[in-house]
């Protein structure tokens, strides 16, 4: 996918994406205006759709990736959900699913939790900075976790997750991420070796616990590793 927007605004960039038919979800683009991109991408030009690095071999996402990724898992993410987001990186996806649980949640008291997990401390600094810029609450009110760890691994402390979302490639497909997926959950994850095109997979699990895997597009993303790679 590759797409031509940008704005001086982080709500002109999700106008623009909305115009070019990225973003069809309402909601989508609501918890995406109130997700400002500059708290989260440290460059001179952060509302431009593509993605930049924030350091230590991790980048930022092109919007229009963030997008895709919360229209695919929109019906997946509701009241009482646990999230897992693996490879969080800068906290931005992580802000945006849980600005959608909220959304979703005007009439309930369930307590849901997204976790964010990344491979390195200076990273889990970084996006925990960022979240506390955006909203106090996130961390505050328990409402987003940001754990370090092998995303590989998943998180088993608060497993089962309604989704999980990878935002880095996997050369295969870990097999304790589906474990942790709960029964009619969705799993989204690059799959491909790091330098080359991959696919973005995605997975559901039925009730049963039987995988459906389908093949959605090529895309290009940096590799899922460990602190020791």
């Amino acid at each position: 996918m590759a797409w031509r927007s940008q704005s001086d605004s982080n709500e002109g960039l999700i106008q623009q994406l909305k115009e070019n038919g990225i973003i069809k979800n309402e909601m989508v683009a609501n918890a995406m205006k109130m997700t400002d991109r500059k708290l989260y991408c440290r460059v001179a030009y952060p509302y431009v759709d593509r993605p930049h690095s924030i350091g230590f071999s991790a980048t930022i996402s092109a919007p229009h990736m963030h997008a895709f990724a919360l229209e695919n898992l929109f019906d997946f993410i509701k009241p009482g959900c646990r999230i897992l987001d693996v490879g969080s990186g800068s906290g931005f996806l992580t802000a945006c699913f849980s600005r959608l649980i909220d959304a979703k949640s005007v009439n309930s008291n369930e307590k849901s939790l997204v976790i964010g997990i990344e491979h390195h401390p200076k990273l889990v600094e970084f996006s925990i900075g960022n979240l506390n810029s955006d909203d106090i609450k996130f961390i505050e009110e328990g409402k987003i976790k940001i754990i370090q760890g092998d995303g590989r691994l998943g998180c088993k402390e608060f497993a089962p997750y309604d989704c999980i979302h990878v935002g880095a490639a996997a050369a295969d497909i870990p097999s304790e991420l589906l474990n942790q997926l709960k029964p009619n959950g969705r799993l989204l994850c690059p799959v491909g070796l790091a330098g080359e095109t991959q696919q973005m997979e995605q997975y559901d699990k039925t009730a049963s616990g039987e995988i459906m895997k389908k093949t959605l597009m090529s895309v290009v993303y940096v590799p899922l590793t460990d602190l020791n790679e």
